[in-house]
């Protein structure tokens, strides 16, 4: 699948660097992946790939690889979306991108990994503590692998509304523990988690069930130093 591009019309909201001089080094960019790096089969992801230097040329690798399109890859404002669309496993792996001005191109942007997932059966994700848990309690949340998968993989794991999994871990023996911390009211949402081959063809498993994590604040009847009405 050819992905495409869509210069993006940053409408007066980005400030960026567009008097650099013509030898000057370019940057590294940044790229994310909207809405999420982990994505399921035949769904669309865009990967937003953004400079400070205006009136650019981008470029986008998975691996090595330099991806063709259908236009010129060029941005005025500094920032371009390329969209990958029905999505399949083969698309999965690592991308980066990278900026050209005159010749000139900048060092690549840090790697974002594309999971689809769907290769593998789900795992599952429990709390260590079940229920409401209090602002400024430790929360661990285990994933455990299903009970026919033996090779080697990484768990992520995921938070709805994130762009990329919040944690990555190993495996000890078929599960492993995340742990939130010590968590806020930031904290609350549903969480899922996968496994993945960390390597070609980076195949990633179904997500687990959703998980939600509610934590209630400390309930505190009078704050100190104030009097007692």
């Amino acid at each position: 699948m050819i992905p495409k591009l869509l210069p993006l019309l940053c409408l007066g909201l980005c400030t960026g660097q567009g008097g650099r001089e013509p030898d000057e080094p370019l940057p590294k960019p940044s790229l994310r992946a909207w809405p999420s790096s982990v994505a399921p089969p035949r769904s669309n992801v865009t990967l937003q790939c953004r400079s400070p230097t205006k009136d650019v040329h981008f470029t986008l690798r998975k691996g090595n690889v330099i991806l063709p399109f259908a236009q010129p890859p060029a941005s005025t404002e500094g920032l371009a979306e390329f969209l990958l669309t029905d999505l399949r496993t083969s698309q999965a792996g690592k991308y980066t991108c990278e900026v050209h001005r005159g010749g000139l191109p900048s060092p690549p942007s840090d790697a974002v990994l594309l999971l689809v997932t769907g290769g593998f059966p789900k795992p599952s994700l429990q709390a260590h503590r079940r229920g409401v848990v209090t602002a400024g309690d430790n929360v661990t949340l285990q994933c455990q692998l299903p009970g026919d998968v033996f090779r080697p993989v990484v768990f992520a794991l995921l938070k709805a509304g994130e762009v990329a999994p919040i944690q990555l871990r190993t495996p000890v023996g078929k599960e492993t523990d995340f742990s939130l911390g010590t968590v806020t009211a930031g904290d609350s949402g549903n969480y899922s988690c996968v496994y993945f081959l960390y390597q070609t063809p980076f195949w990633a498993s179904e997500p687990s069930d959703p998980l939600e994590v509610r934590v209630r604040g400390l309930h505190h009847p009078h704050a100190p130093g104030l009097p007692r009405g």
